[in-house]
């Protein structure tokens, strides 16, 4: 099973987000961090078997070191969300 970052953002008055460095674009969001996390899983497993389905190759995981060195990412709280689809 690979584990991708997941970043989880909030601004106030909003609900949590979750982006993915390795999957540019795929986002979701959840009125809980719980709701965030399982919907998370949910999206990324979607958007797997939608490149799966394509015929394109799933990405390996950049590590959580990597995707934190970035200075815009050390504000956001990192989330391994595991992908079994691959």
């Amino acid at each position: 099973m690979r584990q991708y970052v997941g970043l989880i953002h909030k601004e106030d008055a909003s609900d949590y987000g979750v982006s993915f460095p390795d999957f540019p674009g795929v986002v979701t969001t959840g009125a809980s961090l719980e709701e965030a996390r399982e919907l998370a899983e949910q999206a990324l497993a979607f958007h797997a078997e939608g490149l799966i389905e394509d015929g394109e190759a799933v990405p390996d995981p950049t590590s959580l070191a990597q995707v934190m060195a970035e200075a815009d990412r050390r504000v956001l709280t990192p989330i391994m969300v595991p992908l079994d689809a691959c």
